[in-house]
């Protein structure tokens, strides 16, 4: 099955959560012949389709007809979001309020007034040991409300306190059961067996195609679980002949990727040497190998907005249904140098499928993302690329339905470049 917005749509919709990423990409891989590693076994040393899971990242690998360096495909399975704070009950003037805070950069206007559902993991104790369960809820049991135009200081605009004004309610007058009880009560576990959990809001309106040509895509988390899919279906329609080809999915992109399964962590040089050990090969022959590798590190773009123009490079403006992006940046902000653009163009003519190039505005401080990061802890030369899209960090975000396939086709390419 190649990419496809219809299939970007299922995606998402089955993916609430990181953890819930790696659920739904582990099921596609094994349904096509991928075989679960666990990090704690002595892997195999014969060639084949395999990927590992740490927490809310996935590594996923064919080394059946490669022996050559790594192309890898990275991206980021977490969103900008509302998570549920450690004691989440309040009873604020007769209201049952749940105490959320931030993730990342969420744009906060983007939440309130939406029926909000909750997903993520509960760590459960079962007899001595520990065991991590997925939890999601798709009622509209949470929401945000926003305060009446009428009682605002001023009716133009408002600023939202991240600490006072983004708890939701979720019911009216006194209730004995705590936010967390009823949690655990939906997914089946007994209250007091949870020892432990990461809760986090999603928005309940199922992604569609809109427009009046059906020609774009409205969805949550599109940053960038756009990338996370378009990297599935280029790692699973690759033909290994040559490089390895590896997708590598990192969670807490949104939060500077600090973690033990972030871009700044172990995981993918870890993954990557023990695939080489496995076969046989030694250390050496892994370092050898890091310099004629190459990384794209895929997440979304900045389309030029209609209603803001000014805000972007005036000799880059970039559109949806236009191909991939190749973003650049010279105070790295991005990875690509000419080096690594030049490998991701290569594949974007391979495809057949036309490229577009971003700068930021050098008046406008740029984010970031895992490229730098995963390059400077690897010593793997990296590009940056994405889709361009609109409402970056939003609730709700909006792309060209038509990017998806080529932005998937691009990166199949990428890793099994044409010789």
């Amino acid at each position: 099955m190649s990419a496809s917005a219809a299939g970007l749509c299922d995606f998402i919709d089955a993916s609430p959560s990181p953890f819930h990423v790696c659920a739904t990409v582990a099921a596609r891989l094994a349904a096509a012949g991928y075989t679960e590693l666990g990090e704690g076994e002595r892997w195999p040393g014969e060639p084949g389709r395999y990927f590992t899971v740490r927490a809310g990242s996935l590594v996923a690998w064919n080394s059946e007809a490669a022996e050559g360096p790594f192309r890898i495909v990275g991206a980021h399975t977490d969103s900008p979001n509302l998570r549920v704070k450690q004691h989440p009950d309040r009873l604020v003037a007769g209201w049952r309020v749940v105490a959320l805070e931030p993730y990342g950069g969420a744009w906060l206007n983007s939440w309130l007034d939406r029926d909000l559902g909750i997903s993520g993991r509960l760590s459960v104790r079962v007899g001595a040991a520990i065991e991590h369960r997925l939890v999601r809820i798709d009622d509209p049991i949470l929401r945000v409300p926003q305060l009446a135009i009428h009682l605002a200081e001023d009716r133009k605009s408002l600023t939202l306190d991240p600490q006072r004004h983004v708890n939701a309610v979720w019911g009216a007058g006194a209730e004995t059961k705590s936010f967390l009880e009823f949690v655990a009560e939906r997914a089946g576990v007994a209250p007091t067996a949870v020892l432990a959990a990461d809760l986090m809001t999603h928005d309940l309106t199922p992604s569609t195609v809109v427009g009046a040509g059906a020609d774009l895509l409205s969805a949550p988390r599109l940053d960038n679980q756009a990338s996370c899919y378009a990297g599935m279906e280029a790692l699973l329609d690759t033909q290994p002949r040559g490089p390895l080809p590896v997708l590598v999915l990192f969670d807490h992109e949104e939060v500077g990727s600090s973690s033990d399964h972030g871009a700044q962590s172990d995981l993918l040089g870890t993954v990557l040497e023990r695939i080489v050990l496995a076969a046989g090969g030694t250390r050496e022959d892994f370092l050898r190998r890091l310099p004629d590798s190459l990384l794209a590190s895929a997440d979304m773009a900045h389309a030029t907005h209609p209603n803001y123009p000014e805000r972007h490079e005036p000799g880059h403006l970039i559109e949806v249904n236009a191909g991939p992006v190749l973003k650049v940046h010279p105070n790295l902000r991005y990875a690509t140098d000419s080096r690594t653009a030049a490998g991701f163009a290569l594949a974007c003519e391979q495809a057949g499928v036309a490229l577009q190039r971003y700068e930021h505005r050098a008046d406008l401080p740029c984010g970031s993302t895992i490229g730098p990061l995963a390059s400077a802890r690897t010593g793997i030369p990296t590009v940056d690329v994405g889709a361009a899209q609109l409402a970056m960090h939003s609730a709700r975000e909006l792309m060209g339905a038509h990017d998806v396939s080529a932005y998937s086709a691009a990166m199949r390419a990428f890793l099994s470049p044409q010789p």
